[in-house]
């Protein structure tokens, strides 16, 4: 049998003197005859190695015979460990090979792996060489080859520590956010390894272990805190003239992190002021990527050196990634800087854009998103500005006076408000309700979310244009104070709600607004469940449907922005009531001719040359064409557009009918094609439609 052999396939053939078995698959007929015998490794002088056979073995990966070097490959060395296989380690710490190699002792690894597949080839042994891709463990920071090496260290048996931590869980006593992470940690804890402890590196804390002079390092040594309680322990056990050395490993990072929470406060002096205040805490706010690294290890330690969970919720944030979703790295060059972000797109933009990702989502950052958030920021501050300007003036004591009596903790308070007012007011108190909701719940991508469409789509965008009907455009000066008072009142109420996602250019503006004698950080949260009027936001609703309705009709028709028109709003008696009420703030908003507004139950004498629209249901308006366009001349226009569109439309139309475009275009093309038909058919009829309402204005 010396004549037989075995073909084994490997890409690192260096690793063959610590090769301490040739293994197969029990199931492998191709070589069940080998099993049990012995092999001769390659260039090692008639070294003997077993044929074993065992599961692991893949028959159908290489030629389905593994050398196994307990000594080089994590699988392996767990395999020998199974097996108890001698552990052969063939390489030094530089990565050139040592004694154990023989005749290549002393070169480096890549070297050795030359002149070894040479000396095979020339003694008839290789069997060839082919390429194979393959996953190489490289360092982070060089980028050198990593190569698995056994060595001596320092674990913790994990198991126990483990056990007490999953119970956390179970309990109640800890809650992870989101929640699917909880199954993350009960994987990692309950198939978990024991750790490996100690790092040679030259930064850390130092391994709380000495050794005596003259002993056996695994055998005689000490555990203390310092080195002169291990030296008072050595000399109690070897006498007075005992010298001592320490461990010249440090702590694994995570394991000095998992110390963190209690350690910094004053442990193990549990009496310590900072331990009894802080120790626990409520919640650890984190990566999810370091879930079992880092969160998991401070609850292990924190049960099992102070018996109680060092703190009751962890809440998880996903990790920032460039627009394309991909990992920042110094390789893809998609780094994003902070302080460049900063300086371009301010503080409050980039911290109010990561803190609008969800709990344990990954964030997609992008110029777009900074961008919009500044423009976000902008609009805060220009708010500020307007409200600023728009104040009485400090020596005006009267109209201080006159705001100081608003009050809108009440609902007889809220009742007596206009009803722009009262709406703003009521969507401010059940947005406060929401926020402090969703702030108790760690909602915060929802807070920020509310918080930017109140602020923009009612507070900026309707509330302060309805002001300006208050402060500029009414005689009565009680209607400008009430506008004042509800400005600084929900203005201030923004500020705080926003301040933990945008505190500096929030306590900028609360410090400018007036009578504010304390920070924004440390003034009360707003109170909540203060009164709201329904029927109010309903009314101010239908306010806003009308308005939207007529500025369609303005853009339709290409109205000049400037050009005031006339109205006819029809409706019940009891929605004209209210509406006719803000009829300032509708032709404000609508760029209305007031003195030509008409409230009615009924429709105009001239409805047949008026635009008609249905803002909503028992609310409609009545819009004269000619107070809106050249009657004549947008009929000569719209005639024109006609014609133009027809052609374009007749254009499509016969590329569809060309069996040869058809059948021979590519299929997104011809679907393209059909699409732009349908839109052009859609603007044929709606031009139609339009110029045939003007020509039978004109015949009227």
């Amino acid at each position: 049998m010396q004549d037989d052999y075995l073909t084994i396939a490997t890409t690192r053939p260096e690793t063959l003197f610590g090769d301490t078995a040739v293994a197969v698959n029990p199931e492998d007929e191709r070589y069940s005859k080998y099993i049990g015998k012995m092999a001769i490794v390659p260039l090692t002088f008639g070294r003997h190695v077993p044929i074993i056979s065992d599961k692991y073995v893949d028959k159908d990966f290489g030629t389905g015979v593994l050398k196994i070097s307990p000594g080089h490959d994590h699988n392996d060395y767990l395999l020998a460990r199974k097996l108890g296989l001698p552990i052969l380690n063939v390489m030094n710490k530089d990565a050139t090979l040592n004694e154990v190699a023989g005749l290549y002792c002393g070169l480096d690894r890549f070297e050795a792996r030359k002149k070894l597949w040479s000396d095979l080839e020339e003694t008839g042994l290789a069997v060839k060489k082919e390429a194979y891709n393959l996953r190489v463990p490289r360092s982070q920071r060089g980028g050198e080859i990593v190569e698995p090496l056994i060595s001596k260290q320092w674990f913790v048996t994990m198991e126990p520590l483990a056990e007490k931590a999953l119970k956390a869980v179970e309990k109640g006593e800890l809650t992870i956010m989101p929640e699917r992470f909880e199954k993350i940690y009960k994987h990692w804890l309950s198939n978990i390894k024991d750790w490996c402890i100690s790092r040679q590196l030259w930064w850390g804390h130092r391994i709380p272990v000495w050794y005596i002079v003259g002993k056996d390092s695994e055998e005689e040594y000490i555990v203390a805190r310092n080195g002169e309680e291990a030296l008072e322990k050595a000399q109690e056990k070897y006498g007075k003239h005992v010298e001592i050395y320490q461990d010249p490993d440090v702590l694994d990072t995570w394991f000095s992190s998992g110390l963190w929470p209690f350690s910094t406060l004053g442990w193990p002096d549990v009496s310590a002021e900072d331990f009894k205040r802080f120790y626990p805490t409520s919640i650890l706010e984190t990566g999810h990527d370091i879930l079992f690294f880092w969160v998991a290890r401070m609850v292990m330690m924190g049960i099992e050196f102070t018996g109680t969970v060092p703190f009751t919720n962890v809440y998880l944030h996903g990790l920032i990634r460039d627009s394309q979703g991909r990992k920042m790295s110094k390789t893809l060059g998609n780094v994003i800087d902070p302080l460049d972000t900063i300086q371009e797109y301010g503080t409050d933009a980039l911290r109010f854009t990561l803190a609008l990702g969800t709990p344990g989502q990954d964030l997609n950052l992008s110029v777009e998103r900074l961008a919009s958030n500044k423009a976000f920021t902008n609009k805060l501050w220009n708010a500020g500005k307007f409200i600023l300007q728009n104040l009485p003036s400090k020596s005006d004591l009267s109209s201080w006076e006159a705001l100081s009596i608003y009050k809108f903790d009440t609902v007889e308070s809220l009742l007596k408000l206009p009803l722009a007012e009262r709406w703003v007011v009521s969507k401010l108190h059940i947005l406060i309700d929401t926020v402090t909701s969703s702030y108790d719940k760690y909602f915060f991508g929802d807070v920020g979310r509310e918080l930017y469409d109140f602020f923009w789509a009612d507070f900026a965008d309707w509330y302060i244009e309805a002001s300006k009907a208050r402060l500029y455009h009414s005689e009565s000066q009680s209607r400008a104070s009430v506008a004042q008072s509800v400005l600084l009142y929900v203005f201030g109420n923004i500020l705080k709600m926003l301040h933990p996602f945008m505190p500096f250019v929030t306590e900028e503006l609360w410090q400018a607004l007036p009578s504010r004698e304390e920070a924004l950080m440390a003034s009360a949260w707003p109170l909540t469940s203060l009164p709201r009027h329904v029927e109010s936001i309903k009314q101010f609703e239908n306010l806003q449907a009308l308005t939207r309705s007529i500025r369609n009709i303005r853009a339709e028709y290409s109205v000049e922005p400037a050009k005031r028109i006339s109205a006819s709003i029809v409706a019940s008696s009891e929605v004209i009531e209210y509406i006719s009420r803000e009829k300032e703030v509708l032709a404000l908003l609508c760029r209305l001719d007031l003195q030509n507004m008409i409230f009615t139950d009924s429709a105009p004498g001239n409805a047949n040359q008026s635009v008609h629209i249905v803002a909503s249901e028992g609310l409609e308006a009545y819009l004269p064409l000619a107070d809106m366009v050249d009657i004549s001349s947008e009929v000569e226009r719209l005639s024109k557009r006609l014609v133009k569109m027809q052609a374009e439309y007749d254009g499509l139309m016969a590329r569809l009918s060309s069996p040869s475009f058809v059948e021979k275009a590519p299929e997104h093309i011809v679907r393209g094609v059909q699409e732009k038909a349908r839109e052009a058919e859609e603007k044929l009829t709606l031009t139609r439609n339009q110029l045939a309402f003007l020509e039978s204005s004109v015949l009227v």
